[in-house]
């Protein structure tokens, strides 16, 4: 995923996330890789969850967060895996903005259009400059995906891994809706083996 998140933040386009539902992990990778993000504020939800499931993010969300939201809520969002809806997002820095859903086809187009008006080459010269101190290197990127593959191999995380799918990862229903509440608990019945007893 890092490669492919590393053309879209330093291709020589201007790229829009207009978020209206779910995105998490590689779906929150690729909102972070782009150089804008405007969220529907009743229906975006966001979030790296990959630390509930024992894995290290592999798109290089931990090299794109702090630079959006500071080191301590980049931190909070990595290492807590839940979810933030469009608000919390926003005042964290996650999102550009959180509008009504009824906005957010009229912002986004409006934004896209104006900015579709200016010069292409001072357009990509700008993006070209802040991407110079805004963007991970790319050894970086291409050590967190390595990262990623790593710690998708540990028997802790294919435990965890093989609980989420048994509660419902990658299916409709209340874990994926709700995943950032059920990560806690995946050490639990399905799974407790891996728990320190108290």
């Amino acid at each position: 995923m890092a490669g492919r998140t590393g053309a879209v933040a330093e291709g020589p386009f201007v790229s829009i996330a207009k978020i209206r539902g779910r995105a998490r992990g590689a779906g929150s990778e690729f909102v972070l890789a782009c150089d804008m993000r405007y969220a529907s504020r009743e229906h975006a939800v966001l979030s790296q969850p990959e630390i509930g499931l024992g894995l290290v993010a592999g798109g290089a969300p931990t090299h794109r967060l702090p630079f959006l939201t500071g080191r301590g809520r980049a931190l909070e969002i990595m290492l807590t895996g839940q979810d933030y809806d469009a608000d919390l997002a926003e005042r964290y820095g996650y999102v550009d903005r959180a509008v009504p859903d009824s906005d957010l086809d009229t912002l986004v187009t409006d934004v896209a259009e104006r900015i579709a008006s200016f010069d292409k080459v001072a357009l990509v010269e700008v993006k070209d400059f802040v991407g110079e101190v805004t963007l991970p290197a790319h050894a970086l990127q291409a050590r967190t995906g390595r990262a990623f593959w790593t710690s998708a191999a540990r028997p802790a995380s294919r435990r965890r891994l093989d609980a989420a799918g048994q509660r419902g990862l990658g299916r409709p229903g209340d874990f994926e809706m709700r995943m950032g509440r059920h990560l806690p608990d995946l050490d639990g019945p399905a799974g407790s083996e891996g728990r320190p007893s108290s």
